[in-house]
């Protein structure tokens, strides 16, 4: 599973190792919004995440913390990408421009691409409301689940250059 701030490269990291591990990728942005940016209520979100989790194998990012746990429990290796505001506030912005006006792949259909006061703020907002809780939760994860803290593009990197050249089921 795959968590960080909206901006962080979730979605990216989860498609590259999909492409590199052959294991399916599901986006919970994906399974949270339906047409036209409305959100799916959280009582079948949380039957969505947990039909997803059910699966034998996956890469599932996103963050929607009320379903961490049942995503923990089926989970092997945990991904926390640590990037600064600065960085994800640059990456939604280049994200919007690229994307305007079309739907992304890792969000519902017909959920064209925006930029709102809301993104924003919950990005600045990010470190100071939700990046103590999560380091706080993945502090608590035991072995045998993996858990990776990677802080920076170059971590990244090298996280995906270690998976291209092992085993990624048993190593990551």
């Amino acid at each position: 599973m795959i968590m960080g701030s909206s901006g962080s490269g979730k979605s990216t990291m989860a498609m590259r190792l999909g492409e590199i591990t052959g294991l399916p990728v599901v986006h919970l942005d994906r399974l949270s919004w339906n047409p036209g940016w409305i959100a799916t209520p959280r009582d079948e979100m949380d039957k969505k995440v947990r039909a997803a989790a059910s699966q034998p194998e996956w890469i599932i990012d996103g963050n929607y913390s009320s379903t961490r746990d049942v995503r923990l429990e089926r989970a092997d290796t945990v991904i926390f990408l640590d990037f600064s505001r600065y960085i994800c506030l640059m990456r939604a912005f280049k994200r919007w421009i690229a994307n305007y006006g079309h739907t992304r792949y890792d969000v519902g259909d017909d959920c064209p691409e925006r930029m709102t006061l809301w993104l924003i703020k919950w990005i600045w907002g990010y470190p100071k409301r939700s990046r103590g809780r999560a380091l706080e939760w993945l502090s608590k994860i035991e072995p045998p689940k993996q858990v990776y803290r990677l802080k920076g593009n170059k971590a990244v990197k090298q996280f995906l250059k270690q998976a291209r050249e092992s085993d990624v089921n048993t190593q990551i």
